[in-house]
């Protein structure tokens, strides 16, 4: 799979303090790369760099093939988590104005825009002023104007912030939709579920350093510890626990004595579970088997852990 960018041993400093350290990342074609780290980690300074705002001390980025440059950002789309609409200017007016300096004429911004005010049921809000909106509202008109010049690259830095589920839920089918249509998108967030739902690689920058990236589900599988959890049916569930405990690391139990149920998690020393399997179908009626896999908030917590960092 070809990459829409490539970050290449990039460091980025500010007098004493240093925002990125030879970081390096490929952000495959279409699809939706998740950035991920504690606040000041090193994030926005890398958008920041992408969108050419600021330029590294060393190392190159690459956008689709060729080297960064100033023609690039007609092709990158960013929607920052600091919002800057403003506030005493009409809704209808400053999309207009948004519109034609991403480099749209007037008329087609009008139509591009009549799609997606129609589309997000908004077309009201046309003549409304950005300080009758609430920040809901007011996310919704910047996601539009970031994504209506069709670039190549989007980048959504927090792009559910100051959202209620279901317009956040709306954004998201958005999201995929675009993805769908060939865009492809970097996701800065904070928020692990919403990695799990959208993202399919993922990067975790930490102290100006990368210290994991990769394909989710591949990290995921990575990060397995052969840990189950169990649910039976039984009437001897002290006998069963105790022979559990005598060959594998039993991590938690509870039995419900009405329904006879017994759930545990248990560790196993390996990934063949055969043999569990086998003794817990002889002693009672097994009814849940499930591995479990840990989380993109457990792999971001554990990573960091290992490399040895601590909150600051």
């Amino acid at each position: 799979m070809s990459n829409i960018l490539v970050v290449d041993k990039v460091t980025k400093q500010f007098g004493d303090y240093t925002a990125l350290k030879g970081v390096s990342l490929e952000i495959p074609k279409n699809s939706i790369y998740g950035l991920l780290g504690p606040n000041g980690a090193g994030k926005t300074t890398l958008i920041r760099i992408i969108n050419q705002i600021t330029y590294p001390d060393e190392g190159t980025v690459f956008f689709d093939g060729d080297p960064l440059k100033a023609e690039h950002i007609s092709q990158i789309g960013y929607l920052p988590e600091e919002r800057g609409l403003y506030k005493s200017m009409k809704v209808g007016e400053q999309a207009l104005y948004l519109a034609q300096l991403k480099g749209l004429s007037k008329s087609d911004a009008k139509k591009k825009l009549k799609f997606w005010f129609d589309r997000l049921e908004i077309g009201d809000w046309w003549g409304k002023k950005i300080q009758e909106l609430s920040k809901g509202m007011a996310q919704k008109i910047q996601f539009i104007v970031t994504v209506l010049h069709e670039p190549k690259l989007l980048i959504f830095d927090e792009p559910f912030s100051g959202f209620d589920p279901i317009n956040a839920n709306i954004i998201k089918e958005e999201i995929w939709k675009l993805k769908e249509n060939g865009t492809s998108i970097i996701f800065s967030t904070h928020r692990m579920e919403s990695v799990e739902e959208l993202c399919e690689y993922i990067a975790l920058i930490h102290r100006s350093e990368k210290i994991l990236d990769g394909k989710l589900s591949e990290i995921k599988k990575a990060f397995k510890n052969n840990i189950f959890g169990v649910g039976v049916t039984t009437h001897t569930p002290e006998a069963i626990l105790s022979e559990l405990s005598s060959r594998y690391q039993v991590l938690s139990s509870n039995y419900s004595a009405t329904e006879k149920q017994l759930d545990f998690s248990v560790q196993l020393p390996s990934e063949d579970s055969t043999a569990l399997l086998g003794f817990l179908g002889s002693k009672s009626n097994v009814n849940s088997f499930v591995e479990s896999i840990p989380s993109a908030n457990d792999i971001f917590i554990q990573t960091i852990q290992n490399k040895g960092y601590t909150h600051e």
